[in-house]
């Protein structure tokens, strides 16, 4: 009598979670950006200001003088009426400067990067909006009767605009609508956008 023999599961490939393909999968973002200019700006205009400062006041406690734009400022401030339009433009122009870094520092930015379905936890991949538009375009473009194509590539839309010079302009759109939702689907966005198309026939000249 013979015992079956089981499974070697050492010897079977691990499965790979996949991410992106069912309906518990996690959630891709967005991808940060950097945002170096807004970053050396301010980091040059914080430098600035507190070297300029440290240097006022170290002069001062070496017995020079203060330093003229800081004893108009003192003034400025002591004499000045707070509901003056002065002090209300700088006020407002502080909080506005203020508000504009906040939304920089709470939002990925990034706005022309798409993320892509993640095939491992540990990789992420993104494409550029106008590489996906000139992909689709071009898949547009093979259809029969299409004369030309704009494609617009949005976060959460394609808006598809097609010229045709001839076929019935029903068939046209269709075959466009199947050859761009194929399209889309192979991008292999993390959020598939909606797909508009609209086809026309050439504009009359004269």
């Amino acid at each position: 009598m013979t015992t079956p023999e089981r499974p070697n599961r050492a010897a079977e490939p691990e499965d790979v979670p996949v991410l992106g393909d069912g309906p518990d999968t996690e959630r891709v973002r967005r991808f940060w950006s950097v945002r170096r200019i807004p970053a050396a700006l301010l980091a040059a205009a914080v430098l600035g200001g507190a070297g300029l400062l440290l240097y006022d006041v170290a002069a001062v406690r070496a017995d020079h003088s203060a330093m003229s734009w800081r004893r108009e400022l003192a003034d400025e401030l002591a004499t000045r009426p707070l509901d003056s339009a002065t002090t209300l433009a700088v006020a407002g122009a502080v909080v506005l400067l203020g508000v504009w870094l906040l939304v920089l520092a709470a939002t990925p930015g990034l706005r022309a990067v798409l993320p892509m379905r993640r095939a491992h936890p540990d990789l992420r991949a993104g494409l550029d909006r106008d590489a996906a538009a000139l992909t689709l375009r071009d898949r547009a473009m093979e259809v029969s009767g299409v004369q030309s194509v704009k494609v617009r590539v949005g976060r959460a839309k394609v808006d598809a605009r097609a010229v045709s010079h001839f076929r019935p302009l029903d068939d046209v759109r269709a075959d466009v609508q199947t050859a761009l939702t194929a399209g889309v689907e192979e991008l292999g966005l993390a959020r598939t956008p909606a797909l508009t198309v609209r086809v026309a026939r050439p504009s009359k000249k004269g």
